[in-house]
């Protein structure tokens, strides 16, 4: 759960680390962080993924979870808190990984990032558990990559209903 705590300005992002897990700003909007963080990582998927086979995203995603875990855990440090609501690097990662599994489509893209914002602010189990208790880096960007699994399964249910009934 991300903590009510005072943001940081936008000088806060000089260190490389903190430019990546507050999502190159996108985290400093101190209402709803992690659903600007979340529509950041919409148009950065369309942009980046054409450049990769799937096997590379598959490398390039778990790259991104790697150096995630290490710069939240640093930014949580420097702010005090270690889900501090500008770190918006794990929604990035973690919305990335739902829109690689998403049918290519504006109507699709939409419904899966309405259930992963769903899914990332109610964590369901095991996501709540980790979100309480894993209080570092890996913590931050475990929690959303749970969230992003069952995102990611709900919508694969629907396309499956919607293609075999309609």
């Amino acid at each position: 759960m991300k903590t009510r705590a005072p943001y940081p300005g936008p000088g806060f992002l000089v260190h490389p680390a903190h430019m990546l897990a507050c999502g190159f700003g996108s985290g400093l909007i101190p209402f709803a962080s992690g659903t600007w963080g979340t529509l950041a990582a919409w148009p950065l998927y369309l942009l980046i993924k054409p450049s990769f086979s799937d096997g590379a995203f598959a490398l390039f995603l778990l790259i991104a979870f790697a150096l995630g875990s290490a710069c939240c855990q640093r930014t949580g440090r420097a702010l005090g808190v270690a889900d501090h609501g500008a770190i918006v690097w794990d929604e990035i990662v973690a919305f990335w990984l739902v829109l690689w599994v998403t049918p290519v489509d504006f109507w699709w893209q939409l419904a899966a990032f309405f259930a992963f914002r769903f899914f990332d602010i109610f964590k369901p189990p095991p996501a709540r558990w980790v979100d309480v208790n894993m209080k570092n880096g890996f913590g931050v960007m475990l929690d959303d990559a749970i969230a992003a699994l069952f995102a990611a399964a709900s919508i694969a249910a629907l396309h499956l209903l919607v293609v075999r009934f309609f």
